[in-house]
């Protein structure tokens, strides 16, 4: 085989993976060209430290939503009601620490069981009466956006102790010596560096590298045709290196947020579920073919079941840190928050008939949602405007979706 038909051979086969996984692809870069136009337009200010600190503070309760979103939609499914659920534990959580003095542990406990009895609820009449999951989970919105109002009587809660504002709001201290930031931060030129965070991110960084190496050689003694090196290399320097660059901007500001831990450890063990367990596989092959699944022996009621009480949980667990970011529970905590969480794991590639979609496509969707609010917002856009962009970009993914599905089939 000649040089010249060895380049054409490596050519048209980074044109089929590029085609077969253009969705992928085209999710980070337009996670990456959304941030840099921002970055211009704002004169910088999108990448500031205390901007990044509050894109992940902003944004923490949807990423943590998209996950439970992300396998409702995959099942099948869809759950209109966890803007409401969330606002409605915030208010319980506010009743039972404000008004009744409940420690803020026992709290935090009956929250996220309450969250897993209603999704438990919802869940029921979904999965063993085969009422539409539309229909269940718009009738929980409506129930429990009247419930939060019933329960604050109509009035704002607040303020919560310290301990519980720590779910959103607190920082993890770093462990090394002032007198080592300090001469850290001279060598960059900041006042101090965070050594936990900068040494967490390069952890991170070659941990992302060793795994994708790890699986490379995996997909390659099976005989499996992977991804071609040269892309490998590219994606991985771009990931690294926006993960190095991100973990520098927190350590020159206060380091590590509570939350950012929290999602970071909530995603790997979601994304490791649906690529590596019998029960994330089955919830693929639910939302596939409900039918086909049920006669292969998979108990697809239970697998529904399971979908929605998941969500409630992790619909409560936002609710609290939402609840603790704003230091007060409102009676409209919450509103419209099912929507952006719905609009996030569709930019991220999930399919409205179920079946596909994943966990960090889920986590880009919602970030690219977040970094057009946060940009938006510095530009002194209306929020009529925002609005219509958000639609507008909800759309897209969802044409983009159907599209490459025609183009395939």
């Amino acid at each position: 085989m000649t040089m010249q038909s060895t380049d054409t051979a490596r050519g048209n086969e980074l044109m089929a993976y590029l085609k077969n996984h253009m969705r992928e692809y085209g999710l980070l870069f337009a996670l990456i060209a959304i941030m840099v136009f921002f970055q211009i337009v704002t004169g910088g200010t999108l990448m500031r430290p205390v901007n990044i600190t509050n894109l992940f503070l902003q944004n923490s309760y949807i990423i943590i939503m998209a996950l439970g979103m992300l396998i409702v939609i995959v099942s099948g499914n869809i759950d209109l009601s966890v803007g409401s659920v969330m606002g409605f534990v915030g208010a319980f959580a506010a009743v039972l620490i404000v008004q009744y003095g409940v420690p803020v542990w026992l709290t935090i406990i009956a929250s996220l069981i309450l969250g897993t009895l209603i999704g438990a609820a919802q869940g029921y009449w979904v999965a063993y009466w085969n009422i539409p999951s539309f229909i269940v989970t718009l009738a929980g919105m409506l129930v429990f956006r009247g419930a939060s109002l019933w329960l604050l009587n109509g009035q704002s809660l607040g303020p919560f102790p310290m301990s519980f504002q720590m779910l959103s709001t607190g920082f993890i201290p770093d462990i090394f010596p002032q007198s080592l930031t300090n001469a850290a931060g001279a060598v960059f030129g900041v006042r101090n560096l965070n050594l936990l965070c900068m040494g967490l991110g390069v952890i991170a960084s070659v941990m992302i590298v060793w795994m994708g190496l790890k699986s490379r050689a995996r997909d390659a003694a099976y005989g499996i045709v992977g991804e071609p090196a040269n892309f490998f290399w590219l994606r991985n320097a771009i990931v690294v290196g926006a993960l190095l660059f991100l973990s520098f901007k927190l350590a020159t500001f206060r380091g590590l947020p509570n939350v950012l831990i929290s999602m970071a450890v909530l995603t790997m063990i979601y994304a490791f579920i649906t690529r590596n367990t019998v029960i994330g596989r089955r919830v693929y092959a639910l939302g596939g073919n409900a039918k086909a699944a049920k006669l292969s022996g998979i108990k697809t009621e239970r697998l529904t079941f399971l979908a929605f009480v998941n969500m409630g949980f992790l619909a409560a667990l936002a609710g609290l840190i939402f609840a603790a970011r704003l230091n007060t529970a409102t009676p409209k905590g919450g509103f419209g928050l099912e929507l952006d969480v719905i609009a996030a794991v569709f930019i991220g590639g999930a399919s409205a008939s179920g079946g596909t979609g994943k966990v960090i496509g889920a986590v880009v969707g919602a970030f690219i949602m977040g970094v057009m609010n946060n940009g938006m917002s510095i530009m002194g856009i209306g929020i009529d405007y925002q609005q219509m962009i958000k639609g507008l970009v909800l759309l897209a993914a969802v044409i983009f979706d159907v599209y490459n599905k025609r183009k395939q089939g």
